[in-house]
């Protein structure tokens, strides 16, 4: 590929400073999603080229939406997935995920494939490519080009290492392509292909390497793209796969080191793996409003959605689920700009939570819409596209079992040294808009051994007094259940055998770890809450929501909670129906959103 050189920031504690470019301000951030906004307009306006009857119309064609794509063009959205450093406007992780909401929330298919796979793609060679490599990504990017990876798995469960490519090695130490993948997204449109590959016999973490490709270099005739997959879900979405033939590939392709293949992966994961899910539970925004809408509209049941109080429940704790699902996204894109050694924990955790509860919340409203839930096209079509989209874009690279192995070896460590023995100390987890030093992804990799979401969680439940919030009756001793549940974690953990075998991959760890990530995601709305407190945001400051969040977290984990205690929803229901009469975000940040 052609070179050119450009300086990429340097690690260290001095290249970390938090930033103060205009650029990547909290006003600026807020602008950028305001300008997409009001760029897709109104989805429900019939006469919007860029509104529901379109996206719908393209995703029965199998076709991404080609006015959606000049949009984003337009908008240089490409920008926003390249590091400052390298011209582009990447900062921040949390901030990222904001800009692409605006984008997931009309059209998930749009979202992943013009956006989100270049991300994942990128991450790789953030954290390990060249110089060259890097400012040739970037120069591809802001160019409009794209980037495609091949980490995705059709018959493996999305385990990437199976099925794989393999790069072999010749007498005269060049290096070979062969092998095949049927499903890689945009992998017929992508100039810049990054490729995990087998590039040593055996099954240890040395045996794969990760190359980065230009397309337009390989010989012609030694690589092909295969036929497109059909999907249910994400039909709009161009996934194709391809096929290389002994394909010579250039010396300096290799992302980092020979062998460094999986190292990489996981180091890129603890990126990806909460970015992603922090983008798509804006899809879960639009199923939550398109059913309030169906049931403002229609009512339930025969009865209008004010006096049923079953479809009120249902609407309000669909809310709380995405409440508690950008609690956790937060905590979790924010320790990735810390550089925290958990990180990789945390996104695992991310990955494997948010897509259970945005699938759990997306069901328990398909009941509001009736026989209306299997219509395609009109008014409330969108929704029956979100129900199939959500489980594709949720999967993404690496599934449950995946994650769950990323945090189950984590838990004896965490258990012996951090559990109900660090202090709180990183407050900057929850603030939902405040500055963090430039993400750097060569610091992605490190090991946990301190917890500050479960040392927030013990933290807030020394903190709340008797009658110090409106649900104090119910809020005390709920977060003393759930500390009583990290004690139960620790004596469990502690009894793993620290990084044994036995500890990665078995169905009592396994159980662990989902208990766990319950655990975090409490502990992260009760840091969003206890750091909300004299902010100017009073529904988040309030306990109604956290009380509501931290019941449904109980009843997950199977924790008795107050009998007769009083409930939030009221308050919960009530805040939903004026951001829905006010078209605003159901996440954290409460956005202006079009007309909708």
């Amino acid at each position: 590929m052609a070179l050119t050189t450009l300086p990429v920031q340097e690690g260290g504690a001095a290249a970390r400073a938090r930033v103060a470019d205009p650029l990547n301000s909290e006003a600026a951030v807020a602008g950028r999603v305001a300008d997409l906004e009001r760029r897709f307009g109104d989805p429900w306006d019939p006469a919007n080229p860029l509104g529901h009857a379109q996206i719908l119309a393209a995703d029965e064609r199998g076709l991404p939406q080609a006015e959606a794509e000049e949009l984003l063009d337009g908008f240089g959205l490409n920008a926003e997935f390249v590091p400052a450093a390298l011209g582009g406007r990447l900062v921040r992780a949390d901030t990222l995920a904001r800009v692409l909401r605006p984008v997931f929330r009309r059209d998930q298919s749009l979202g992943t494939g013009y956006g989100a796979f270049s991300v994942l793609a990128g991450a790789s060679v953030w954290a390990a490519g060249s110089r060259t490599q890097q400012r040739w990504a970037a120069d591809l990017l802001l160019g409009g080009g794209r980037l495609a990876v091949s980490y995705r798995e059709l018959a493996h469960g999305n385990a990437f290492l199976r099925d794989e490519f393999t790069l072999a090695a010749a007498s005269d130490g060049a290096h070979t392509l062969t092998g095949a993948k049927r499903v890689i997204i945009n992998a017929d449109r992508a100039r810049g292909l990054v490729i995990v590959c087998r590039s040593a016999d055996g099954s240890g973490s040395e045996s794969h390497s990760t190359v980065l490709l230009d397309r337009e270099a390989l010989p012609a005739g030694r690589v092909r793209d295969l036929e497109p997959f059909p999907m249910v879900g994400m039909r709009g979405c161009p996934v194709t796969g391809l096929e290389f033939r002994d394909c010579p590939v250039p010396q300096d392709s290799l992302l980092g080191q020979l062998g460094q293949g999986v190292e990489l992966a996981l180091s890129s994961f603890a990126f990806t793996r909460s970015i992603l899910p922090s983008m798509v539970l804006a899809g879960g925004d639009t199923a939550l409003r398109t059913a309030l809408r169906f049931a403002t509209c229609h009512g339930v049941g025969g009865r209008a959605v004010e006096r049923n109080p079953q479809a009120r429940r249902t609407l309000a704790g669909a809310f709380t689920d995405l409440l508690i699902c950008d609690s956790l996204a937060l905590a979790a894109t924010r320790s990735a700009g810390l550089g925290l050694g958990i990180t990789g924990v945390y996104a695992a955790a991310t990955k494997y939570l948010l897509p259970i509860l945005l699938r759990d919340a997306v069901h328990e409203l398909s009941v509001l819409l009736g026989s209306s839930i299997y219509v395609r096209d009109g008014e409330y079509g969108i929704f029956q596209k979100h129900v199939r989209d959500l489980p594709v874009t949720s999967l993404g690279h690496a599934g449950a079992a995946a994650a769950l192995s990323t945090i189950s070896p984590a838990l004896s460590t965490l258990a012996r040294r951090s559990w109900l023995v660090d202090p709180a100390s990183h407050s900057t987890l929850f603030a939902l808009r405040e500055d963090l030093p430039v993400l750097d992804f060569r610091r992605l990799g490190t090991s946990a051994a301190q917890d500050p979401l479960c040392a927030e969680l013990v933290a807030a439940a020394e903190s709340i007094e008797d009658g110090d919030a409106e649900f104090s009756a119910v809020l005390r001793p709920i977060a003393r259940h759930l500390v009583g549940e990290l004690r139960r974690l620790r004596e469990a953990g502690a009894a793993l055998a620290p990084l044994s075998r036995h500890s990665l991959a078995n169905p009592h760890t396994y159980a662990l770890a989902d208990r766990y990530t319950l655990v975090l995601a409490a502990a992260a709305c009760l840091g969003v809450w206890r750091h909300q407190q004299g902010g100017q945001d009073p529904f988040l400051a309030g306990s109604g929501w956290l009380v509501s969040a931290l019941l449904r977290i109980c009843t997950r984990l199977g924790i008795g909670t107050p009998a007769n205690a009083p409930g939030p929803e009221t308050e919960v229901f009530g805040e939903l129906s004026r951001r829905f009469t006010q078209s605003a975000s159901f996440d954290l940040y409460d956005t202006p959103l079009a007309a909708w």
